[in-house]
């Protein structure tokens, strides 16, 4: 074991290191626990979040066009006094629409 003090990871930042520097060696195993724990809760939401995503794929509607996302919603939009489906999804800032069909009058 060597006597000089472990070199931190470059991918660390210097304000944590400068932080865990400052903290008795009971405090830092503490840490230690929590963040491997915090670790692995946010490998899980992510792995849960990437299921959803492939479960909504699975469950891509019938009528949903090649072009529009899985995502996308439905949105009813009155245009002269018409009213009319849409496919409706975001696009980073942009929401994009995409026509697919007349509102019946029994809906």
């Amino acid at each position: 074991m060597s006597y000089s003090p472990p070199s931190p990871p470059q991918e660390l930042p210097d304000d944590i290191v400068e932080t865990l520097d400052t903290h008795s060696p009971e405090v830092l195993r503490h840490i230690a626990r929590y963040a491997e724990a915090l670790a692995e809760h946010r490998e899980r939401e992510a792995r849960l979040a990437e299921q959803d995503e492939e479960e909504q794929i699975e469950q891509r509607p019938e009528d949903l066009p090649d072009d529009v996302p899985s995502k996308a919603t439905i949105t009813i939009k009155e245009i002269n006094d018409n009213r009319y489906y849409y496919w409706q999804w975001r696009e980073g800032e942009k929401v994009r629409s995409k026509y697919k069909g007349p509102v019946s009058p029994d809906d």
